[in-house]
């Protein structure tokens, strides 16, 4: 059954993002190349160093759940370093141009953080809005719960929660939004809420991790769904997509990995299709720590993550990949 949306300026642009953007995305493999399970992928190397940006891009706290905005300027990430506004806030870093380095981080501010946890930032496709998670609200499902916010030129509009269609009484995590081809949306998120993949924890409140979509048409979401193909009896979790939806980015401690957490791909030859069998990224990528929550770029050339390796700053650190393009135009 599905369940209005709440009428809201905020929660209505979700749905209008499409119209502006759907026809350059979705629907059409034209200019495209299927990228390989794993094949041309560099050796992963800390954001901060590999960039030359701002020293205070990774610290010796936790930096981690990165996401690159459509045009490449704008890098949002949870922290909990110190003079922010609870355990973990969102920032975002700025550069001039895509071959620049990434600037200082800036707090998103009270009105998107608060005295609980902020993650999993996700900045809409035209630049204007983010999807995120909190638990440090009142109006929620339960656990974190994911939701939206818009920016006009006064800054950022009060978050709204997206309901319990999507959210639930355990966590949610790691939001994507991509348009469908129906004329409606298909957003994408984790969550480790009872009766997922294994049917072990049904009737509890949270289980492992899974991934889930939930369609959204006009003001209208419909119930939250497993994503088939991908999950497994293990945590698999804060999905990412390429921006034709034909590639997945999430992590798994799955067997098979190269320890703790892994980054794990599947593609799939149209939106309609069904995934390939999920493959590791190579170990040059990952490593015997947790990798996890990566984002590709717009251009499919670029994996930005959080790891906890050796050779970092903290307990977490952004690291990147880089491979050859995957779009022929």
């Amino acid at each position: 059954m599905r369940k209005a949306i709440p009428r809201s300026r905020g929660m209505l642009r979700v749905i209008l993002v499409r119209a502006t953007t759907a026809a350059l995305i979705v629907g059409s493999s034209a200019g495209h190349v299927a990228a390989s399970d794993g094949a041309g992928w560099t050796a992963a190397v800390n954001l901060e160093a590999a960039t030359g940006s701002a020293d205070s891009l990774n610290t010796s706290a936790l930096e981690g759940c990165p996401s690159q905005s459509r045009n490449g300027l704008d890098l949002y990430f949870a922290s909990n370093r110190p003079g922010g506004y609870g355990n973990l806030d969102i920032y975002v870093s700025h550069r001039p141009t895509t071959g620049a380095p990434w600037g200082p981080p800036q707090n998103l501010g009270p009105t998107i953080n608060t005295a609980g946890r902020e993650f999993c930032p996700t900045p809409t496709r035209d630049g204007h809005g983010l999807l995120f998670v909190s638990d440090g609200r009142s109006d929620t499902c339960g656990g974190s719960d994911i939701y939206i916010s818009w920016q006009d030129p006064t800054g950022w509009e009060t978050p709204r929660d997206l309901g319990c269609q999507v959210n639930s009484a355990a966590d949610e995590a790691s939001p994507f939004l991509l348009p469908d081809d129906h004329g409606g949306e298909m957003l994408y998120f984790s969550s480790n809420r009872g009766g997922g993949f294994d049917q072990s924890d049904s009737g509890a409140v949270s289980g492992d991790w899974d991934i889930y979509m939930a369609s959204v048409t006009g003001n209208q979401v419909a119930p939250a769904t497993l994503v088939p193909g991908v999950n497994t009896k293990y945590d698999d979790v804060r999905p990412n997509l390429r921006r034709d939806g034909l590639e997945l980015f999430f992590d798994s401690n799955r067997p098979g990995g190269c320890g703790s957490y892994d980054i794990w791909t599947a593609t799939r030859s149209a939106n309609t299709a069904a995934w390939s069998d999920p493959a590791d990224l190579p170990c040059t990528v990952n490593s015997s720590a947790a990798d996890m929550r990566a984002s590709i770029s717009w251009d499919g050339t670029t994996l930005i993550f959080g790891s906890a390796r050796a050779g970092g700053e903290g307990s977490s650190d952004l690291w990147m990949s880089t491979r050859p393009p995957v779009f022929g135009n």
